[in-house]
């Protein structure tokens, strides 16, 4: 009798961009290959954000074939995208594995702003946030969010003829819960060797995780840091955003202390104004107290509603008002007005609708 050999299983292959720079060398000279071919491979990966190796054309077609048959190039690319009627772009990014996050590019007079996910989802439940509802299925890997980066400053350049100048970490997830990709997402970014941005137009954004921002000035990392605050006590905060209860505002103030005074930068805070919720000037003044804990400056920014939710953004003569208190008093302050809404790209609004189209 004869019996049919079961077929040996097909061998992943592991994605080049997870590879170290050290790695990546050992691997090319086992293989024959000279030792600065590792660093052409990176300049192409991380300077010219190649998505395939066919495009590495100061390699030899069997080097190509080599890098072929070992590793994948897992890109990120654009599914579909959609154009604001204020000219705002929110695209839906498939990943390698079927997954799909959203992105946003928010042109301005004077800057250019990609707005990117760090996960797939979110596990905080922001009582206000689209991606909130959703499950967190996984977090993105630091060249999932790179490449977001490239292929929002692809429709910059495209679409307004203008370069990319900055990068906010304010899309789906958070960030600090990702925390190594996430730095070695703006390593990558920042690098001369990579998209050789400037660290001071990088914004990292946290819901507030005490310990984590702590993590980031003993790490020196190199970018802004928001605080998602939005409510101006423990009592409101833990109403609207659950992780308030295990990071009280004054573990944060603790920590964004100390962040303070290892790195000498200030901290921004968001604050979304919720019609009947945290607009009185009793709020404002609540904020005020918060404001002087270290240098900041306070972004006011309107509420866009959801679908799961019955929070309304403050009317404008209240927006007006606790403005101008904020002002009066020398805070530095900034009113951000909504934009992509009718696309729901705007701030929490994030949150995919579709299916991953098949591969």
């Amino acid at each position: 009798m004869l019996f049919e050999l079961p077929l040996a299983p097909t061998p992943t292959k592991r994605d080049i961009r997870k590879l170290s720079a050290d790695d990546l060398k050992a691997f090319l000279v086992e293989h024959g290959e000279k030792p600065f071919r590792a660093k052409q491979v990176q300049e192409w990966l991380w300077k010219n954000a190649a998505g395939s190796f066919e495009e590495m054309n100061n390699l030899s077609l069997a080097t190509r074939e080599l890098l072929g048959a070992h590793f994948v190039i897992n890109g990120v690319t654009v599914q579909n995208q959609q154009r604001s009627n204020d000219g705002t772009i929110k695209s839906a990014f498939k990943l390698y594995d079927g997954n799909v996050v959203e992105g946003v590019l928010i042109p301005h007079d004077t800057r250019m702003t990609a707005c990117i996910s760090s996960q797939v989802g979110c596990s905080l439940t922001c009582k206000f946030c689209a991606t909130g509802y959703m499950d967190r299925k996984r977090n993105l890997d630091a060249a999932e969010i790179y490449d977001q980066v490239v292929r929002i400053r692809e429709q910059c350049e495209g679409q307004y003829g203008t370069p990319l100048t900055n990068i906010v970490y304010m899309g789906m997830g958070e960030p600090l819960l990702n925390y190594a990709n996430v730095v070695e997402s703006v390593r990558r970014i920042t690098a001369p060797d990579g998209l050789n941005m400037a660290p001071r137009r990088i914004t990292i954004s946290t819901a507030g995780i005490a310990k984590m921002i702590k993590k980031l000035a003993d790490d020196d990392v190199k970018a802004n840091l928001a605080l998602s605050l939005h409510a101006p006590t423990d009592a409101k905060r833990n109403e609207i955003m659950p992780i308030n209860e295990a990071n009280s505002l004054a573990a944060l103030k603790e920590a964004l202390q100390y962040y303070h005074e290892k790195t000498g930068r200030k901290v921004t805070y968001e604050y979304i104004v919720f019609e009947n919720f945290n607009d009185t000037l009793e709020d404002a003044e609540n904020l005020l107290k918060i404001s002087k804990w270290l240098p900041c400056k306070i972004n006011l920014i309107e509420y866009n509603p959801i679908e799961n939710a019955d929070y309304r953004n403050t009317g404008e003569e209240n927006l007006v008002s606790f403005h101008q208190y904020l002002a009066d008093r020398g805070v530095q302050t900034n009113l951000r007005r909504s934009r992509g809404k009718d696309i729901d790209a705007a701030c929490g609004q994030l949150a995919v609708k579709e299916k991953a189209a098949a591969a």
